[in-house]
C-alpha cells in the first residue's frame, strides 16, 4: 500500500528548522501575560493612590490654609522660632516626637511644620508674625506612603520602582505584540 505524503512520518532530516521569530513571539507573549498578571495589583494601587494624591485638596485630604499676609522672606522670623511656635501649638506628646519636615512657602507667607508622630500632625505658622494659622492632621500622608511603598518600610520603596519598570516593559511588549503580526503581513 502506498504511503501518502500526508501520513508518512517526517524524517529528522526533512524537518524544517523552527522559525526563531515564532519562538520569540511566543516568549514575548507569555512574558507579557505573566508580568501583567503578577504586577496588576501593585500597578492598580499606584494608579488609584496617584489619582487621589492629584486631587487631595478638593477631597479634603490636605488642609487649605488661606493667609492674607504673605510677607517677604527676609522679613520672616527665624526658622528656629517658627519651629518653637509650632511645637507650642500641639500636645506635648506630639511635640516630643520631633519635627519631620518644614515646608517653607514664602509666596504664601507661611511654613507648614509636620511632626513625626503616628497621626502626622501639621501646624501652619505665618512667616512674618509667627501666628499659628492651622493645627490639624495630614490625611494624605498615608496615601503618599502607600503610593511610594514607604508604608511597608524604607526598603519597600523599590517596589514602586519595580512596578514602574514592569509597566514600561508591559507597554513596550504590548506594542510589540500588537505590531508584530502587522509587520509580518
Amino acid at each position: 500500500m502506498p504511503v501518502s505524503a500526508s501520513t508518512r512520518p517526517v524524517a529528522a532530516a526533512d524537518r524544517k528548522p523552527r522559525d526563531r521569530s515564532r519562538g520569540w513571539a511566543r516568549w514575548m507573549f507569555y512574558s507579557h501575560l505573566w508580568l501583567g498578571v503578577i504586577t496588576t495589583g501593585l500597578v492598580l494601587i499606584i494608579c488609584v493612590t496617584g489619582v487621589l494624591l492629584n486631587h487631595k485638596r478638593p477631597l479634603g485630604l490636605m488642609p487649605d490654609v488661606p493667609n492674607e499676609s504673605p510677607g517677604a522672606l527676609p522679613a520672616s522670623l527665624p526658622i528656629a522660632e517658627l519651629a518653637a511656635r509650632a511645637e507650642g501649638a500641639v500636645r506635648p506628646e506630639v511635640a516630643a516626637t520631633g519635627i519631620d519636615r518644614m515646608d517653607v512657602r514664602p509666596g504664601d507667607g507661611f511654613v507648614k511644620v509636620r511632626f513625626d508622630d503616628r497621626e502626622v500632625h501639621e501646624v501652619t505658622v505665618d512667616l512674618a508674625s509667627g501666628r499659628v494659622l492651622h493645627v490639624g492632621l495630614r490625611n494624605d500622608v498615608f496615601l503618599e506612603k502607600l503610593h511610594s511603598g514607604a508604608i511597608f518600610g524604607d526598603g519597600w520603596t523599590l517596589l514602586s520602582d519595580i512596578a514602574a519598570v514592569a509597566l514600561a516593559v508591559l507597554v513596550i511588549s504590548g506594542l510589540w505584540l500588537w505590531l508584530y503580526p502587522r509587520a509580518r503581513s
